[in-house]
């Protein structure tokens, strides 16, 4: 649900764009594009470390498994994962609601960002910068260590495994999960945890193919 509403916050209205050859989307469309994208995105992050968990539970606790990843215990990572990134993504719309545009209202991409609205706008970025780095940081790479630090003990145990058969089917159980992470975490953290200056429209529009389209 996460990756399909995370591809539905950008990709329609870039395909509208292009089948109308219209470019034009109003404010309030743009803030709630990029509310409903930054919160998709950050659910999406939240939710690859709770199933990097799972997977730590699974190959590690097989035998606690059912109880430490009971119902109650996924309805609560479920529920965390969207009220921090719902979170997450107000805050960002708040800050952006308060911009103001003084000459080219041209934004530099495919759809409303954070990074192309801070490169128009003539307000002042700074603090929006810092909150990007810092705050951003924090959401990004606290879970990427949980996930980490889930693999890091999980080929820990399918090493010391005996049979082949089972780690193959302990590592083909964690490769597509892993590669989902690659892609995900490569492209969020080359993109957005730098600042406004060093911003390239190119390099965004990129990785955003990535983000968007492949990893979903």
């Amino acid at each position: 649900l996460a990756d399909l509403g995370f591809s539905s916050a950008a990709i329609p209205k870039l395909l509208y764009n292009l089948a109308t050859q219209t470019k034009a989307i109003s404010y309030i469309g743009c803030l709630t594009q990029m509310y409903f994208f930054v919160s998709f995105a950050a659910t999406d992050n939240f939710l690859l470390a709770s199933m990097a968990y799972d997977r730590y539970v699974a190959v590690c606790h097989p035998l606690h498994y059912a109880r430490v990843m009971s119902f109650k215990c996924c309805l609560l990572l479920a529920a965390g994962c969207w009220l921090l990134a719902y979170s997450h993504a107000l805050l960002y719309v708040l800050l952006a609601s308060n911009f103001t545009f003084c000459a080219s209202r041209e934004i530099p991409h495919f759809f409303c960002d954070v990074h192309p609205l801070l490169k128009i706008t003539c307000s002042d970025t700074s603090i929006v910068d810092n909150l990007l780095v810092s705050e951003g940081a924090a959401i990004v790479l606290g879970p990427l260590l949980l996930i980490l630090f889930s693999y890091v003990f999980i080929v820990l145990k399918v090493v010391k495994l005996p049979s082949k058969a089972k780690k193959y089917k302990a590592f083909s159980t964690c490769s597509a999960h892993f590669t989902t992470m690659a892609l995900f975490y490569g492209t969020v953290i080359g993109t957005y945890l730098r600042p406004s200056s060093s911003y390239s429209g190119l390099r965004l529009r990129v990785a955003s193919i990535f983000y968007t389209v492949v990893t979903p």
